[in-house]
């Protein structure tokens, strides 16, 4: 739960959260974009982003 956000039931409505904080963005979100150094990584739900081995990649590392 994040501290001082409001919801809003808006039926359409777009926000762009620059976030690093995944529990904060999973929670939030419908849907997600990843970047790694200006590339996109991935697009779509926040399972959908989750379980994709480019941002697994990028973010949780490689094993060499």
């Amino acid at each position: 739960s994040v501290t001082g956000v409001q919801t809003c039931a808006l039926p359409i409505s777009t926000i762009a959260l620059i976030e690093h904080d995944m529990a904060v963005v999973m929670d939030l979100a419908d849907r997600v974009v990843v970047l790694d150094y200006g590339k996109m990584l991935a697009d779509g739900t926040p399972s959908e982003v989750q379980s994709n081995q480019a941002v697994i990649d990028a973010y949780l590392g490689v094993a060499h």
